[in-house]
């Protein structure tokens, strides 16, 4: 280490002993745990103190502060180097937690969570997932800065900056948010590629071998080089040039050397998911002139040089809220509807205009349901989103909103393309930004597509909502490949998702009034194709019965039911005329209408047993998918009508006759359970 004539510690010296104290801290974490993923921090840990240090503004004591930039670490696995940037530029994460690096509730899990950890800003880990999140990051800063910039404020722009991997960029969902990012120019965007050349399983060479700039330039994407991952000066010389590009999103390759400075793991796949062991971790330390003990050890340079973040930020923030003030004398209705987007609160008579229908309205759920969403638009402004190149059949763009394109980020309505997965993700990018309520649309079947992005939606808890329609074979004459069968229960297996299925027009206005208040977790509505029955409701449960998840709809009056039929969505209308058939084999009957197993499960045990009274054992359930799950609620002395083949092409109508789903069938399954 050399020293200046006052004793001070040269720049370029003290830049390496940043950077090798990151090195250490991942490289101590992993071993402790001997459990983890050390080679890919000890590659890039100079690229990601170049962006923390000189890029990045943020204020480590205020992880939420609005004006910041976003760091997305896409390669989740290398989560000790965004733990140990986390400590050493003074956020709350103490020492201790990274010596508890995967143990159970510490809050250095193995890969980020943004719920667990200040400063993480999305749950990343399956690869792909923080690329796409990050372009929905961008996408939400846009249209943000769109609707609210004004004066040359400045106070709408900052960017997004991620570090992705090899195993990012070959999975497929990050062609597809590449993809849509460079079509809508999103020049907020700065992505580093940590070209190491090496995967799990050997040398890239052996599966990736395409020239990763050129396909991003052929997305539309400002591209970028830097050969020696260790030269902190070139690295800020590109993220420079690439922050100065406007109107493409950027992408910096970085040639890197997974497991740097390990004397027998560096370039080998040995350095990437295991702990080097003792032996090597010595090795590695002398390689770098750092001492062997302790182990953790971080010296009093590197924290004071790094903590400078936590003034810095201060000062930013400081500065942000100043010109806020300003901007709020100057335009005082704008800055009270940005805080109030910010804050996430619906605007008084949000509801107000909802639609109410009558027995005369014979809607598809997926057509009721949009009328629904538009009262709603019309009163949220946070309310964005779109669908996966389907609106003529999902019904969800936003009327008189326009198109968020490239030249008019103010549009409300996002064009996601044919790319499911890359939608949900970005929404979910979108929700973590603050400030919206995002939504995506597409056919039910194709969940499948974007299961893992509504699965993190599910794990952060984020207030995103899905519009499924075409929910089950009654979609008709597409037949077997779009006609969902196993993917409503499915969905219901994912925890914090709620998955709603309406019965008729007024639970889909009910529908979504629920998923706009249901603000600690994402909500799927699944809307039917065909046309369904408005009931009347003056003789019959309210629609508003589905805040509790299930409700009694219609009933045999004044005797104790010997059966109850359950259903949900459009086979609700065969219960009911079901009902009416019963009651003249002497039979009396509830019709209980369930569009939510997780709103129902969540309520208070008496009003369970007020719904579905333990002594009326003889239930029989009606719901055209997969009967699994229905077990739950019928019980060992009940039965399920349900889909156990796959469907078939034609039409509707004779679909659902040929599967069982008539009222003849629903009343003769009821009698044999009733023994007659």
């Amino acid at each position: 280490m050399s020293l200046t004539a006052e004793g001070k510690i040269e720049q370029s010296e003290l830049e390496r002993l940043c950077i090798n104290s990151i090195r250490v801290l991942a490289i101590d974490g992993v071993q402790k745990a001997n459990s983890g993923h050390p080679g890919m921090p000890m590659g890039m840990a100079p690229t990601a103190y170049v962006i923390w240090t000189r890029f990045l503004r943020h204020n480590p004591a205020n992880p939420k502060w609005y004006g910041r930039d976003r760091f997305v670490l896409s390669a989740g696995h290398g989560s000790m180097l965004l733990y140990s940037l986390l400590y050493l530029t003074g956020y709350d994460l103490p020492l201790e937690e990274l010596k508890r690096f995967r143990q159970l509730g510490s809050r250095t899990p193995g890969h980020p969570e943004n719920h667990l950890t200040p400063g993480v800003e999305t749950t990343t880990g399956p690869l792909g997932q923080g690329f796409a999140n990050g372009v929905g990051m961008a996408i939400a800063a846009k249209h943000m800065a769109a609707q609210f910039e004004r004066d040359g404020s400045g106070l709408f722009d900052h960017r997004i900056f991620a570090i992705v991997s090899d195993g990012d960029l070959m999975e497929g969902i990050s062609s597809e948010a590449g993809s849509i990012a460079g079509h809508l120019g999103l020049g907020n965007i700065v992505y580093l590629y940590d070209d190491n050349h090496i995967t799990i399983d050997g040398k890239t060479e052996i599966s990736f071998t395409e020239d990763v700039c050129k396909r991003f330039e052929a997305f539309g994407w400002h591209t970028l080089a830097v050969e020696d991952g260790n030269d902190t000066q070139a690295i800020a010389d590109a993220i420079e040039k690439a922050c100065a590009v406007e109107d493409r999103p950027s992408l910096i390759r970085v040639r890197t050397h997974i497991g740097y400075g390990s004397p027998n793991r560096q370039d080998s796949s040995k350095a990437h998911g295991q702990a080097l062991g003792e032996e090597e971790v010595k090795l590695t330390k002398r390689f770098y002139g750092w001492p062997l003990e302790p182990d953790f050890y971080v010296p009093d340079a590197t924290l004071k040089a790094m903590r400078c973040a936590v003034e810095r930020g201060k000062q930013w923030e400081t500065d942000w809220n100043a010109r806020f003030e300003k901007y709020a004398k100057a335009h005082p209705a704008e800055a009270e509807r940005f805080q109030t987007m910010v804050r996430g609160e619906l605007p008084d008579g949000w509801d107000a205009e909802l639609p109410v229908f009558t027995p005369k309205d014979a809607l598809a759920t997926r057509v009721s349901a949009s009328r629904a969403e538009q009262a709603i638009a019309a009163k949220v402004p946070s309310l964005f989103g779109g669908s996966a190149d389907l609106n003529e059949s999902t019904h969800t763009d936003v009327a008189s909103g326009g198109d968020f394109e490239p030249g008019n980020y103010a549009g409300r309505n996002l064009h996601f393309g044919i790319r499911e997965h890359a939608m949900g993700s970005i929404l979910n990018g979108i929700a973590l930004h603050g400030g919206f309520v995002p939504f995506g649309s597409s056919f039910l079947v194709f969940t499948d597509y974007c299961r893992p992005s509504i699965r993190l939606a599910a794990l952060m808890r984020l207030h995103v909502i899905f519009v499924f329609t075409h929910d089950s074979i009654g979609l008709g004459e597409d037949g077997p490949t779009h006609q969902p069968v196993e993917q409503v229960m499915a969905l219901r297996a994912i925890p914090n998702l709620t998955v709603i299925r309406p019965a008729d027009a007024n639970e889909a206005v009910e529908a979504w009034r629920a998923a706009m208040l249901r603000k600690k977790g994402p909500t799927l509505l699944a809307l039917s194709r065909q046309k369904l029955p408005t009931f009347d409701r003056t003789q019959m449960g309210a629609a508003s019965g589905l805040r509790h998840g299930a409700y009694v709809l219609t009933e045999t009056p004044e005797r104790t039911p010997d059966v109850i039929l359950i259903a949900s969505g459009s086979e609700v209308q065969l219960a009911v005329a079901a009902r009416e058939k019963l009651e003249t084999h002497g039979v009396a009957v509830r019709v209980v209408s369930m569009p939510s197993f997780e709103i129902f499960d969540e309520q208070q045990r008496s009003y369970r047993d007020t719904v579905l009274p333990p002594m009326v054992t003889r239930r029989l359930a009606i719901e055209a998918g997969s009967p699994l799950g229905w077990y739950k609620w019928v019980g060992s002395d009940g039965d399920v009508i349900g889909m156990t083949t796959f469907g078939a092409s034609g039409p509707y109508e004779e679909l659902l006759n040929h599967f069982g789903f008539t009222v003849d069938n629903v009343v003769a399954r009821a009698l044999r359970l009733l023994g007659r």
